[in-house]
């Protein structure tokens, strides 16, 4: 099964002409290494800064002995297998034998701490563990009874001595194969269920915001592959596409190493989140530094219009931002080859997909209106469940929409704008304030590197909205800048909407994804004694 491939023409043709294909069989590993290592053997699939590099062909071989490996372990289709590797030939390899295996994956951040990744490996009731000994060192205890480790150097010689087998288990597009735990900011994350056909569901999004991408492309991305911004969007449609792809990721981003890597390997299209172009924005102007892409993307949270403006200037090309969650991803974005980008906006929906903004009850919301963003199924880049929790799963659901917990608001055009989750809009005054439009404000200063923002309890506006701000190298904190940065979103947004508090922090709290993690700017201040005194 190939395909979509999508043409360069007018969105309002594409829309026209596209149809999902519907194959009676897909499969992770056989539809994409093992169809390039037929059609061209040779072909440079995986690249790693310190040398290695595998073929289309030799990724397809390795995959198929590591898949032998694996069921000489007992793991049988439908079995969890945990993967804690970094963005490497073995990660790779990893998810490519689980899938044909017709097991499932559950990859593992080698960010994570130990209760982390015991509670994935127990709630996913995992039956193998391929990791690292290095990142297993300091997770001896983490590890439960029960789960067989396999570490990198043991696979790699057991693998040295199996028969591949080329056939991999017939696999539906409908039968699951990714867990991941999702990084919600409240709560025990949960495990989102994800077929084969996920990848499907991810190939319009990904072409449109690659801007048509054609051979040769180089793919880097610092995204980690144990979320979906590094597998999806980055690693697996690549693949499908026969399009090369730079396997690195530091534990901490680092931007003077991003365009070193860029340069380096000729990369010409990488997903970039926020936090990165904002770190990449502090090293001032390019100029002749300036990697020569094809296109640039980015989601996970509002770009914002000056961080836009930043990347055109210093990256040569707009930023193609995207949508989409977990449970759902790639639904809505931009493409500036076929229609124009509006900055702040989260663009349009992708080919494919029926994505509305709902009010409570369920009705379409008008033009303007603040509502839920939902996508309606099925959908192949949808979902199956959340694992081991039926009511999560159904409270998802409202019809046939399946809900994302963002509220955005549609323009005129059909334009999606962000104005933050469900449980992060602050509520102040009677007023309804998004955090992004604040940050976005704040941002525009020259001494913001970075901001997060939040609503605190008050008891005359019932939320008071607070910003927590890193500086930029040279600014330092003061009440003057304080009173300034209030000013600026007094002048910009409005008096309703201007932070009654303001804390300068030397880092902000982020997520592996490399979101801000507003419960603990929340409980920070709490800690400290905000939100408690009117202002």
């Amino acid at each position: 099964m190939r395909g979509p491939k999508l043409k360069k023409q007018p969105r309002d043709e594409l829309l026209r002409t596209f149809r999902w294909p519907r194959p009676r069989g897909f499969n992770l590993a056989k539809d994409t290494v093992d169809h390039w290592a037929r059609t061209e053997p040779g072909r440079v699939a995986l690249l790693e800064p310190k040398g290695r590099k595998a073929t289309y062909a030799q990724l397809s071989v390795q995959s198929m002995k590591w898949a032998t490996v694996l069921r000489a372990y007992g793991i049988s289709p439908g079995d969890r297998v945990g993967i804690l590797f970094p963005q490497s030939l073995e990660a790779a390899l990893a998810h490519l034998a689980v899938y044909r295996l017709g097991a499932i994956a559950l990859p593992l951040s080698t960010l994570f701490g130990s209760d982390a990744v015991r509670y994935r490996l127990e709630h996913g009731e995992a039956k193998v563990l391929l990791a690292d000994i290095e990142a297993l060192e300091p997770l001896k205890e983490a590890i439960p009874d029960g789960v067989k480790i396999l570490p990198r150097e043991a696979i790699w010689l057991l693998a040295e001595r199996a028969t591949p087998d080329p056939k991999p288990h017939p696999t539906r597009p409908e039968d699951p194969a990714l867990l991941i735990y999702t990084s919600g900011t409240t709560g025990k994350p949960k495990g989102a269920l994800l077929p084969h056909s996920t990848l499907i569901g991810h190939l319009p999004g990904f072409y449109l915001y690659s801007n048509f991408p054609r051979h040769p492309a180089v793919y880097w991305s610092p995204a980690d592959w144990a979320w979906m911004g590094g597998l999806m969007d980055v690693l697996f449609p690549a693949l499908y596409y026969g399009f090369t792809v730079v396997a690195h990721r530091s534990r901490r981003f680092d931007p003077e190493e991003a365009l070193w890597l860029m340069e380096r390997f000729g990369v010409t299209h990488t997903f970039l989140f926020p936090t990165a172009l904002k770190m990449l924005r502090g090293l001032g102007k390019l100029r002749r530094r300036r990697p020569k892409l094809k296109s640039v993307h980015s989601g996970g949270e509002p770009l914002g219009e000056e961080l836009q403006a930043w990347a055109q200037e210093n990256l040569g090309l707009p930023v193609n931002e995207f949508y989409g969650q977990t449970e759902a991803n790639l639904l809505v974005g931009n493409s500036y080859l076929i229609y124009p980008i509006r900055p702040g906006s989260m663009g349009l929906p992708y080919p494919g997909h029926e994505v509305e903004v709902l009010r409570e009850d369920g009705s379409l919301a008008e033009t303007g209106e603040l509502g839920e963003v939902a996508v309606k199924t099925p959908d192949p880049v949808a979902f199956l469940g959340y694992w081991k929790n039926p009511e999560a799963t159904q409270a998802k659901f409202l019809g046939p929409y399946l809900l994302t917990g963002d509220l955005a608001v549609r323009d005129e055009e059909g334009y999606l704008w962000f104005k933050g989750r469900k449980d992060d809009l602050i509520k102040s005054a009677g007023y309804r304030i998004s955090p992004f439009e604040v940050e976005e404000v704040l941002m525009a200063h020259p001494a913001v590197a970075m901001v997060g923002v939040v609503g605190l309890p008050d008891p005359e506006r019932g939320e008071k909205v607070a910003a927590f701000i890193k500086l930029r190298p040279g600014y330092s904190p003061s009440p003057a800048l304080e009173e300034e940065l209030k000013a600026l979103v007094r002048s910009q947004l409005g008096h309703h909407a201007y932070p009654r508090e303001v804390r300068f922090l030397e880092e902000l709290p982020l997520t592996p994804t490399g979101k801000i993690q507003r419960f603990r700017l929340r409980a920070l201040a709490l800690e400290e004694g905000y939100g408690e005194v009117p202002r």
